[in-house]
């Protein structure tokens, strides 16, 4: 028997955070539930699914979602796309901002920084992603001192944009970085470094409120939530 608990429960990557914020006061001022999300790094959040924590709704990768489907931990058929998100590079508010246009110059800039700030490299997207950037631009020893990682884009660039050290630079998912106040987007990553992601909303086989679950899905992935997706930086 399904337990009746009104609270909708949300494990989220970083990148989705700002967009289901943006939805969630008319949520439950329209259902009389509460909202209670989670947003780290998406390894983590399937972690943490599959593990058996509560949850009614994942937000994740694309890549991710589908394995969740197939392993009969999220819904067949309940997938929504809630855009493509890039990788980028950010600086502190203000800052100088780096040229970053080809691997030359994405090692220059790199190379420069006394702090770089990304997020967790072995369970969230952007942070394996830029790991592995390092790695091909030999760089990952050589910048081991300066490196700054946390548990999620969206951590990371809160911190740098308090740091004091100049130059910072930091690598996320341009969500991340547009969404946090004190840092500015210099770019995407070179062509040949591009990442970009599509995060996707499912909705948990063993979620304790369905009926709320797919209400609040249909805000986070729909026309309520498109503006704001787009000003973050999704593409859709």
């Amino acid at each position: 028997m399904t337990t009746t608990t009104n609270v909708v429960r949300v494990l989220s990557g970083g990148a989705a955070a700002a967009v289901v914020k943006a939805v969630q006061a008319g949520f439950e001022a329209q259902t009389g539930a509460r909202v209670d999300a989670t947003y780290s790094a998406v390894g983590q959040m399937r972690d943490r699914l599959v593990g058996g924590a509560p949850c009614d709704i994942v937000i994740l990768t694309r890549a991710l979602v589908d394995e969740l489907i197939e392993s009969g931990h999220v819904v067949a058929g309940s997938a929504r796309s809630l855009g493509i998100v890039k990788t980028g590079i950010a600086v502190p508010a203000g800052r100088p901002r780096p040229v970053i246009g080809d691997r030359a110059a994405l090692a220059a800039a790199f190379r420069a920084a006394r702090e770089i700030y990304f997020p967790d490299p072995e369970k969230a997207t952007a942070g394996i992603h830029f790991m592995n950037v390092l790695k091909a631009l030999a760089l990952e020893r050589e910048l081991a001192a300066a490196l700054r990682p946390f548990a999620n884009g969206a951590t990371a660039m809160a911190a740098m944009a308090l740091s004091t050290a100049s130059p910072v630079i930091g690598c996320t998912q341009e969500t991340e970085i547009n969404y946090t106040a004190g840092v500015e987007l210099v770019g995407s990553l070179p062509r040949e470094f591009e990442l970009a992601t599509d995060y996707t909303l499912g909705l948990s086989t063993r979620a304790p409120e369905p009926a709320l679950a797919q209400r609040l899905a249909a805000l986070v992935a729909g026309p309520a939530s498109e503006a704001v997706r787009r000003q973050g930086g999704f593409d859709f």
